[in-house]
């Protein structure tokens, strides 16, 4: 029932308009500028709307073990997969992959609070403190190792690098209207809700739309990542949630939490890392973690794993 409700969502389906559009040959294109705007909307909402949410509960033992939880994650999995995958790929793109799926994707995340929010339902505000906070340890983890391994490289540290992992637009925007939130507080946040909290699925169609224009254009490089690298794409965010889901059983979450919380753990940078990456490892090639990330885990999250999950979650937490 949750995949049909998915699947006929809006947003999912301003998605499938954009990849269409590329295969029937259309000029459909949403210029660059609107698309910066879109994604700049789509996090100062969830951001603000986030700190809001804080704001009504204070910093408990909770909250510090959902932030936990979040740092944990982005760190084992991109442990595990750089040495798992280092098996099949050079270490250049082992690293990209690995900090690729280590860190986590904004869209993926807010696709899934708009699925909760059709349900009527909500999540906790600490949830997107975890999500800032998710975004950059797997790739400052992911640079050491890479340093660590080349021994001809005497850098270590890559403090350009590391700068980058932590102030790139999407985190730095996470935590200052995370902030903003929880200082403004219900009467500030309802002065801007009309702009930031009604308009929000609207805007979601749009980039979303932009994402399925996107995401067919590179399905051509799909045949140059080989049958593994494929079968990867989808096994590790399901690997990833199943993770996530024993944790968040473990350490008692609540249903709609763990949900965001397991979104989070299967989701798969394509934006913060490719631009660490070409800073910090050049040779590691694009058109092999970014076309893993874009044409095939963000896809298959937001259209079959979103319902997935949840059924599963729904089930578990009865």
């Amino acid at each position: 029932m949750e995949l049909i409700s998915n699947f006929l969502s809006p947003p999912i389906l301003f998605f499938f308009i954009g990849i269409i559009a590329n295969f029937l040959k259309s000029e459909l294109e949403i210029p660059q500028q609107i698309a910066k705007f879109l994604s700049l909307y789509l996090l100062i909402s969830i951001g603000i709307h986030g700190g809001y949410e804080l704001s009504k509960s204070p910093l408990n033992f909770y909250v510090l073990k959902v932030l936990f939880l979040a740092i944990f994650m982005g760190i084992f999995v991109l442990t595990y997969l750089f040495f798992l995958i280092k098996n099949f790929v050079d270490i250049h793109n082992s690293v990209a992959i690995s900090a690729t799926y280590g860190s986590i994707r904004a869209v993926t995340f807010i696709t899934a609070s708009s699925f909760l929010q059709e349900l009527g339902q909500t999540f906790n505000g600490s949830l997107i403190a975890a999500m800032a906070l998710m975004e950059s340890p797997a790739i400052i983890i992911a640079i050491l190792i890479y340093q660590f391994h080349l021994k001809e490289n005497k850098n270590y540290f890559q403090i350009q690098a590391i700068r980058e992992a932590f102030l790139n637009p999407s985190v730095y925007l996470l935590i200052t209207t995370l902030i903003i939130g929880i200082i403004v507080g219900e009467k500030g946040y309802k002065s801007i809700e009309p702009f930031f909290g009604n308009l929000f699925r609207g805007m979601l169609c749009l980039f979303l739309l932009d994402m399925g224009v996107l995401t067919a254009r590179i399905l051509s490089k799909l045949k140059k990542l080989g049958i593994i690298l494929i079968i990867f794409s989808i096994l590790i965010p399901l690997l990833n949630a199943s993770i996530g889901i024993i944790l968040s059983k473990l350490f008692s979450l609540n249903k709609n939490d763990a949900f965001m919380f397991v979104i989070l753990c299967a989701s798969a940078s394509y934006i913060a890392v490719p631009a660490a990456m070409r800073l910090s490892v050049p040779k590691a090639n694009p058109s092999i973690y970014l076309t893993m990330s874009l044409t095939l885990t963000f896809p298959f999250n937001i259209i079959f794993g979103i319902p997935l999950y949840y059924s599963i979650i729904n089930f578990l937490w009865k």
